[in-house]
Formats: C-alpha cells, structure tokens, sequence
C-alpha cells in the first residue's frame, strides 16, 4: 500500500513547517498547497490555523467550496487549533472583537464560545485528554497530556460530537468529530505535542491510506 497524500492547506494562518514535519515522521507524503484544486487530489486534508476566526474564515474563503465538496467524497478533513473551530457553524469571537457575525465551515453544527470571565485566558500549556467516545483519531491517547493555546472553545449543538475532553474550571471538547467522523478536529496542537501528537497524526493518516 502506497503512502497516504497528505494536502496541508495554505491560507496564510498555520503552523505549516512544524505540521509537515509531524505528518512526514508518521508516514505521510505531504503538500502544503494554497491551490483549492490541490484538494481534490489528496488523500487526507488538514486545515490548521492560529488567530482570529473571522480572519481564518475570510483567508480561507477561496477554500470553502472545494473542502466542501472534499468531504461530500469522503475525504477525511483535519482541522488544527482554529482550524477545528472553523469546522463549527461561527464563533462569538467575531462579535466581542466588534467585527459581527462569522460564518464557519458548518460541518460540525454548534458555535466557538469564551471561557468564563474567572478563567485565565488563553489556556495555555499542557493538558489532560478524556476519551469520551470512540473514534480512530483518538486511539491510545486517553489520560495523555497536548499542548493547548486558546481562549475559545467549540460547543458543539450535539454531545456526541465531543470525542474528548479537556478540563479547565469546567470540561471542553478537545477533540470533535461529525457522526461519520470523516470530519474531526483538535483544539490542541499535535505538532507541538510531543507522542501523545504524534500518535494522532499517525491515527489521521491510517485514517487516510489508499485502497490501492
């Protein structure tokens, strides 16, 4: 079986070196691509991303039609940090920064919502990962730590949706994905996670390979 064609979307907000990287010591053959075309060639998609969600979305607007359509056959989608958040309906980020409503990518329904006014923002460092339900992105990583930086969180509309959890002052999806799970996120960043990240990219691009 012939290694997994992984595409790393270039939109201008991601950790990219670092991901490629991470992806290229688990197996994958990797192309980091600012061409939406690229994405119709690709075995697997990530999306990562740092910063604010309405410029993620507005950057990442040339993308949208062409993640869409990948997931319609099936692609398994990736999303990274802001690139899980991205994968919700909007996030209220936009709003408290004065800039309106921001429409996500809507593949996962629910919205990026603050931590409470009590809680240190951002949440930054290392911390805990509870399994909540079964999903191959998250195999063998419960009660491992991932290195977390963010002051938003995806509330997710359906609890299944939420495939780990995290707690800071109260629980937090740290890991979602659609019912299919071919659409999947992290809040934390798994290249800059050590094992625990590298095990889920290692479970991504199993997720990916080839039949042929």
């Amino acid at each position: 079986m012939s290694e997994a064609e992984i595409v790393v979307v270039d939109y201008g907000l991601g950790n990219l070196r670092s991901v490629t990287r991470g992806l290229e010591r688990v197996g994958a053959g990797v192309t980091v691509s600012d061409d939406p075309a690229a994405l119709g060639r690709a075995d697997g998609i990530v999306l990562p991303g740092v910063g604010a969600f309405s410029e993620g979305m507005e950057n990442a607007g040339p993308f949208r039609e062409s993640l869409l359509r990948a997931v319609e056959d099936d692609t398994p989608l990736f999303g990274i940090c802001l690139g899980m958040q991205m994968l919700l309906t909007a996030s209220e980020e936009s709003q408290q920064v004065g800039q309106g409503e921001a429409d996500g990518l809507d593949l996962i329904p629910g919205r990026n919502v603050r931590f409470e006014e009590e809680q240190t923002v951002p949440h930054m460092g290392w911390n805990e990962l509870t399994v909540e339900r079964d999903h191959p992105i998250v195999a063998g990583i419960d009660g491992q730590y991932a290195y977390f930086v963010h002051s938003y969180y995806a509330n997710p509309e359906d609890e299944r949706a939420c495939v780990a959890s995290t707690d800071y002052g109260r629980p937090f999806p740290s890991v979602v994905a659609t019912e299919d799970g071919t659409v999947f996120g992290t809040q934390f960043h798994p290249e800059k996670s050590g094992e625990t990240g590298l095990r889920i990219l290692r479970n991504f691009v199993d997720l990916c390979h080839p039949t042929a």
